[in-house]
């Protein structure tokens, strides 16, 4: 067996006043994004024993199982419940037909915890009341299943809001915390097993806890909550979800997102701080997961260094992702796009990136792609519904939603982050050859 090889140093770029007080550029047009009935695919996969009940149209049904790359005889454990013309014209009671399916669910799939009924543009438009549907049949179905309910609309939203919207359903049925706890931490976020295993053994050598995680992966291990709950963010797309936290007495640690080297060991620096742990204890601690890191970021960076990249709106992962490909690995950033701009909880990530970049929230997506054209950028980072009409011009793009379907967090996953913008340019080249 061979040794190790040996450790590489990366440069990672001198911190800047950064533009967490520039201007930023609000445009309000035509858009170009999933809805967010696109997050049941990783979220049906992080809670194991929970289902997602859409009440929308054949094109939900098909949008989410087209995301999901999983045939229905497979019966994953999430479905549609189709909204037709029955229901529309009124000859048919949509509650009457809700319940009838959800009866039919609970009686074929008694591994079922927990029932997400997802509202969708179609069941929004109609104005069908789940809030109230999913309080009768929770009534009805405990104390086998309990059944919640969240909209993942597309109307006035982007694809990431619902997770957002389905973890801010979780926290009113979070248990309080006993009088005499010390509070503990709650990572916040929907992450791969892979890398929540990571976590939480990092977090054991630190000696932080009582950690708890949200999503959990069982509905039945909610975490608990109470005045002396400290929670961080492992997602910067969660507002709704934070604030829910937050009126619960939860008390919010700023941080950047764990994100490449030098994102994840400052998240694990500040998630510490608060239980009494030393940055230099966390270094010393992650040391070998920082140096596996910067192995697999070293071989990435030569196709990176000095390229340029655009971001449209899309992920709300935009800003944490310009921080780690420009401070890693040299990337020049020519303008980075994101839906929405929470400044409070992105703060730490805007100090980070360079000066005199364009900042953007919203869309106004002809506008933005006359200045993705004449920016002329080596990548662009987009959703589908852009990628494919800009690889036809000859511009390398790379799908944002393919973010979201891959772990990506933390230290062990920093070169796959990498790779995942590296592996364009390299088959661009490739075909130009």
């Amino acid at each position: 067996m061979s040794g190790l090889a040996p450790t590489v140093d990366l440069p990672i770029r001198k911190a800047t006043p950064g533009c967490d007080d520039i201007p930023v550029l609000r445009e309000r047009g035509q858009r170009e994004v999933f809805c967010g009935l696109t997050g049941i695919v990783w979220l049906h996969r992080k809670i194991q024993d929970a289902f997602f009940l859409v009440v929308g149209s054949r094109t939900c049904a098909h949008l989410v199982q087209s995301a999901a790359g999983v045939m229905i005889f497979a019966e994953p454990r999430f479905a549609t419940a189709i909204i037709d013309d029955r229901d529309l014209a009124g000859i048919a009671d949509v509650n009457e037909e809700l319940d009838r399916v959800v009866s039919q669910l609970i009686a074929r799939r008694p591994d079922i915890k927990l029932l997400f009924l997802v509202g969708s543009c179609p069941s929004e438009v109609i104005k069908i009341d789940l809030k109230r549907a999913s309080e009768r049949l929770s009534q009805l179905n405990q104390p086998r299943v309990r059944v919640l309910h969240y909209s993942g609309s597309g109307i006035e939203t982007t694809f990431t809001q619902g997770e957002d919207a389905c973890l801010a359903a979780l926290v009113p049925e979070m248990p309080a915390a006993a009088a005499a706890s010390d509070g503990g931490l709650i990572v916040v976020g929907c992450l791969a097993d892979v890398v929540e295993d990571q976590f939480i053994r990092i977090f054991g050598e630190l000696g932080v806890g009582p950690l708890q995680f949200l999503p959990p992966r069982r509905a039945g291990e909610l975490p608990e909550i109470g005045p002396d709950t400290r929670y961080i963010l492992a997602q910067p797309f969660l507002t709704e979800t934070a604030r829910a936290l937050e009126e619960r007495g939860a008390v919010r640690i700023a941080a950047p997102f764990p994100l490449g080297i030098e994102g994840t060991l400052a998240w694990f620096e500040a998630a510490a701080e608060p239980f009494g742990v030393t940055a230099a204890t966390v270094a010393r601690v992650t040391a070998p997961a920082v140096a596996r890191a910067k192995r697999a970021i070293a071989h990435y960076r030569p196709m990176l260094d000095g390229k340029s990249i655009f971001f449209f709106p899309d992920s709300q992962l935009e800003i944490p992702l310009a921080r780690f490909l420009s401070r890693e690995l040299g990337m020049r950033l020519t303008e980075v796009g994101t839906p929405y701009l929470h400044r409070g909880h992105l703060a730490d990530e805007l100090a980070l990136l360079p000066d005199g970049i364009v900042l953007s929230e919203g869309q106004d997506v002809d506008r933005q792609l006359d200045r993705c054209r004449d920016a002329s950028p080596d990548i662009v980072v987009c959703g589908l519904g852009l990628a494919n009409p800009l690889e036809a011009v000859g511009i390398t793009t790379k799908w944002s939603i393919e973010l979201l379907f891959t772990p990506i967090q933390g230290f062990d996953q920093a070169g796959d982050l990498a790779e995942l913008f590296a592996r364009p340019l390299n088959r661009r080249t490739r075909l130009e050859v």
